[in-house]
């Protein structure tokens, strides 16, 4: 126990030390992790050489980061997923799969009697990394785009499927049709229920402790590993146990409550599964450096595409199919959990084990890198795409000479088009409808594309934060520029960027733009605006009316009068 103590304060203070580093650096923490693990195991300095602390401790924090990953996956979400997200999901997951066992089989790797690397492989590098990617896309601001929207309907899809994984994976050495139809129903008589106790035992129990946190987080524990424990007596494991528990809440009334209280621990725990696994890690041999980059290299290329083809096929533009792509260019922590499970049960060779985990810190490395430049990179890849004879979206309809296509911009222009542009043109349909004969937006979101060209407005699919498709679009003979997306969100370029563009295309243009900061209204003025909005100003406005009702006892009226307003509006971003 003494010793166990010991290991635990060696990998929590090399962990922090490492940790540092790599914020500084700009590097994930996970990676921190796994060298720290290196670092004290027993390739490493030898500081923790106890295989059952090693053991216990992987445990701990893998039970607690499946809880964690359960609670994550709103099961809400995937039944609202699109078809969009559903076929593409399905191409990633089942093309990947294929093709990795083509290519691992190819590579001499066993798939079959009682080793299965091939087949490990194949799956982890199906799986992509939930900690990296969410981490990228919130700096970006990019959730809420629609290739944001994607990865992350993707990433959900690819948790489902390791959980079905996870089901049959302790009986791949007897694998029969009865033995896994067992193991399905053993999954599903446990989730069953976990999610009828989630549903009508926890929500009362819950409600007689919500003013008490430490129950809350006592509670949370005690769920997590009594289904842990049943899924073992039920000849499953602990881990498929503690995911179980963690889905069965994450539509709780208190998930939100619980994911708060458990945190914490789940980082410290979670913190301990990656150490631990750094110190299984043995200094590498060119055996496993060259599967570890054959792997990498595989991800990518896999992962480029059975992404970006469904998505194509599906007809979201070349840039809505690349980001996705790239964004899901890397191996998962899931992965590991699944790399570790096998080899717990002697599946997967420990140098395959070891070669999995070296290209996960490979790619967490690179992949963090090319998803901060993914937008300089998607423009940059489009032209060789077209040059190869791949279409965009935009190319019927200029051949054909559509209205919705290139052709020449009318007298109003908005430029970008986003929840302004969107509440904007229904105040238009509203106020004045006559008006929308004479817009033309241009943006390169393939969803908005479509459903203005459905309404009849005239749309040009391009980037706007491209000088060409400012020039062919012909916004030199407009008389108003209109930019409505705040510099947040704008891609490969900025408010005063763009008028700067639009002023030397067209000196003569009335330009309206948007500010995010007090301090940006000057600059914008300096770059040429005519007129500038902020927003803050109209939000506030609109604060301060509620507070004003509120005061005079007539919010409710307010109220019903927002509501009416808002039953009337056809907006294209809802």
């Amino acid at each position: 126990m003494h010793e166990l103590i010991r290991d635990i304060t060696l990998c929590i203070l090399f962990a922090w030390m490492l940790g540092l580093l790599a914020h500084f650096s700009r590097q994930p923490l996970i990676l921190a992790y796994l060298i720290a693990g290196f670092c004290i195991g027993p390739f490493g300095a030898g500081w923790v050489k106890s295989q059952e602390s090693i053991s216990v401790i992987s445990e701990l924090g893998l039970i607690f980061m499946l809880f964690m990953i359960g609670l994550e996956i709103d099961l809400k979400k995937i039944v609202r997923a699109g078809k969009v997200i559903l076929f593409a999901a399905g191409g990633q997951l089942l093309g990947g799969c294929l093709l990795g066992i083509l290519f691992f089989a190819a590579l001499g790797l066993s798939l079959g009697g009682g080793h299965f690397d091939a087949l490990y492989l194949c799956i982890a590098c199906a799986l992509s990394s939930t900690v990296i990617i969410v981490k990228v896309l919130y700096e970006k601001r990019e959730l809420d785009t629609l290739p944001g929207r994607i990865t992350l309907g993707v990433l959900v899809l690819q948790d489902i499927f390791a959980i079905l994984f996870l089901a049959v994976q302790p009986s791949l050495a007897n694998l029969q049709i009865g033995v896994i139809l067992l193991s399905i129903g053993r999954v599903a008589v446990l989730v069953a229920a976990a999610l009828l106790v989630s549903r009508y035992v926890l929500p009362r129990l819950f409600h007689q402790i919500a003013r008490r946190p430490e129950l809350i987080l006592l509670g949370a524990l005690a769920w997590c590993f009594l289904v842990a424990e049943t899924a073992e007596q039920l000849s499953l494991s602990r881990e498929m146990g503690a995911l179980i528990a963690g889905v069965s809440l994450s539509t709780f009334p208190y998930a939100l409550d619980v994911t708060a209280k458990v945190t914490t621990l789940r980082d410290f725990f979670i913190t301990l599964f990656f150490v631990a696994l750094g110190m299984t890690i043995p200094v590498p041999g060119l055996s496993v450096i060259g599967l570890a980059l054959m792997i990498a290299a595989f991800t990518v290329v896999s992962r480029l595409v059975t992404t970006f083809a469904p998505l194509y096929l599906m007809k979201q533009g070349l840039r809505a199919s690349l980001l996705p792509a790239i964004n899901l260019a890397q191996i998962s922590e899931f992965s590991l959990v699944v790399i570790q499970t096998g080899v717990a049960d002697h599946h997967i060779a420990a140098e395959t084990a070891n070669a999995a985990s070296f290209a996960f810190v490979v790619l967490a490395v690179l992949s963090t890198f090319v998803m901060t430049r993914s937008d300089e990179i998607t423009r940059w890849a489009i032209g060789p795409l077209k040059r190869i004879g791949l279409r965009d979206l935009d190319h019927g309809h200029a051949e054909e000479g559509h209205e919705g296509g290139h052709g020449e911009a009318r007298r109003i222009v908005i430029l970008g088009f986003f929840r302004a542009a969107s509440a904007l043109l229904a105040e238009i349909e509203r106020q004045a409808p006559v008006l929308l004969e004479q817009i033309t937006v241009i943006d390169f979101n393939p969803n908005v594309y479509r459903t203005l060209l459905s309404r009849g407005l005239h749309v040009i699919y391009g980037d706007i934060s491209s000088a060409d498709t400012l020039l062919h679009a012909g916004i030199g003979k407009s008389e108003m520029i209109i930019l409505s997306v705040p510099d947040a969100l704008l891609k490969g370029a900025s408010n005063e960027k763009l008028i700067r563009h639009v002023r030397t295309l067209n000196p003569n243009a009335l330009i309206v733009a948007t500010a995010d900061l007090l301090s940006d209204v000057a600059e914008l003025y300096a770059a040429g605006a005519s007129y500038v909005t902020v927003t803050r100003l109209s939000d506030a406005h609109e604060l301060f009316t509620a507070i004003e009702a509120a005061q005079a006892g007539l919010l409710a009226d307010k109220r019903a009068e927002l509501d009416a307003r808002l039953g009337e509006r056809r907006e294209v971003l809802p």
